[in-house]
């Protein structure tokens, strides 16, 4: 049976209608928003290449946060960008993150506070690990990201995210976390995460471009598909939590599929290039940007992810309500 007896149309005709079959929901339970937090006191610096998006001393990060809560978003994703960089900032008591959680978490206890493991950010040369004759070494670097996510933990987070693609880290940190009696800290790692051109205004963000070469050596090759499901498969076998898929736009067939394979909850990160190409072309009057955001977060949501790392989520979330 088909045309006239059957009209596609008839579903289509009304708002009420176009509602009741909706197949794909966005909801505001979705929705993590990173926030990057550098040292001072009353400090906010704009992001040049990411419009609305600022770097917050821990004092008004808190106030950032209180805002995020009170749109309904329940979880933030914390960078910290410190005023002195070397291999083991990241690992210092008094660092740039553990006073944040600190800060945050006992001014607002009921938000979800989620923290990157990485590097990246707290280095010289800007690269994700621990740079030994000019290469990332995997294994010299795993220490210390086991160090900084119990460090993470005990000062207060909800969830820790490795984000640097060194193989065998998800392992090494739940071990970590383990012994150190903090088993009940899942991990969402970063599994599948390309060497992607969408990354530049995340790298002024959180003041962590490399200072030679690329990240090609240990970040995923864009090309590659069946790579990503053996990095998933091998980070769920190590104790992940959440896998994640970053970037999220251009890699939707990538989401969609580990979603299929597999039992766990899948995340998306939004990134900051897919973020200042919407603003970008919002601010030319090329595009309507509420409409082509709410179509590109639910392309997110309908490929699979569960959870949607985004800038744009404040937005959304006020859309949304």
């Amino acid at each position: 049976m088909g045309f006239p007896d059957i009209r596609m149309r008839r579903l289509r005709s009304g708002p009420h209608i176009r509602s009741m079959v909706q197949e794909t929901r966005l909801s505001i339970d979705n929705l993590v928003m990173p926030v990057f937090i550098c040292e001072g006191e009353k400090v906010t610096v704009p992001i040049k290449s990411m419009p609305g998006i600022n770097r917050y001393s821990i004092d008004l990060a808190i106030e950032e946060c209180r805002k995020i809560t009170q749109l309904g978003i329940h979880s933030v994703l914390l960078f910290g960008i410190p005023s002195k960089k070397g291999n083991h900032v990241g690992t210092d008591r008094n660092g740039i993150i553990p006073r944040a959680i600190k800060a945050i978490k006992a001014a607002l206890p009921d938000l979800y506070v989620i923290t990157d493991v990485c590097n990246c950010e707290y280095t010289e040369h800007g690269h994700c690990g621990i740079v030994v004759n000019g290469t990332v070494d995997n294994d010299a670097t795993l220490e210390i990201l086991a160090k900084q996510a119990v460090l993470h933990a005990q000062s207060g987070c909800d969830m820790v995210a490795p984000s640097d693609m060194m193989d065998g880290r998800v392992g090494v940190i739940r071990k970590a976390l383990d012994t150190k009696g903090f088993s009940e800290i899942p991990i969402m790692s970063y599994a599948v995460k390309y060497a992607s051109a969408f990354y530049g205004p995340f790298r002024e963000a959180a003041d962590c471009a490399p200072k030679f070469g690329d990240r090609k050596a240990y970040q995923m090759n864009p090309a590659n598909t069946r790579e990503a499901l053996r990095e998933a498969e091998l980070d769920i076998e190590e104790g992940a939590d959440i896998i994640m898929v970053k970037p999220a736009l251009s890699y939707l067939d990538i989401v969609n599929q580990i979603k299929s394979k597999y039992t766990i909850p899948v995340a998306a990160y939004n990134v900051s290039g897919e973020y200042s190409m919407i603003k970008a072309a919002a601010a030319n009057g090329w595009i309507n940007e509420d409409a082509v955001v709410m179509e590109m977060l639910l392309s997110m949501k309908r490929a699979g992810a569960d959870i949607i790392v985004s800038y744009h989520a404040q937005r959304a979330a006020e859309l949304l309500q």
